[in-house]
């Protein structure tokens, strides 16, 4: 169980979107909207390999990861964690993510592991160490 709550758990796996936010070497924070998809007790991501979140990750694991609904009440769930850069063995978790987000109109590309090349991805695992949020009925 990630969310450590059953609501929390279920608002987790019944979601597709959130925001991310990882901290800048000056302690700033940058953010990004991102797709997910569990893996067992983590979260994973699958981002290009040149972006901010990535850099950012590599100095200082820290991250959090806001889910939010897609309609009014707007509830969300944000779990605190720490995350690694994963570099290999990315299919299986970016099947995951686009499994996640193909109800909405994503399809995953043919040649997985040719557009996972081309495009340099990487897998952001994140680990929970504290989730909390608000779901209203």
């Amino acid at each position: 169980m990630i969310g450590g709550e059953a609501h929390f758990d279920e608002f987790i796996d019944a979601h597709r979107w959130a925001v991310i936010t990882t901290l800048r070497s000056d302690g700033s924070a940058s953010n990004s909207v991102v797709a997910y998809a569990r893996d067992g007790d983590t979260l994973v991501v699958s981002t290009p390999g040149h972006t901010l979140k990535r850099r950012t990750l590599e100095t200082d694991p820290r991250v959090t990861l806001t889910i939010i609904s897609n309609h009014e009440p707007f509830n969300f769930v944000s779990v605190e964690g720490h995350a690694v850069v994963q570099t290999q063995n990315l299919s299986e978790p970016t099947r995951r993510v686009f499994e996640n987000i193909e109800s909405v109109g994503y399809t995953m590309p043919e040649d997985l592991d040719a557009w996972l090349a081309k495009d340099d991805r990487v897998i952001l695992r994140i680990t929970p160490l504290r989730v909390s949020g608000v779901i209203r009925a």
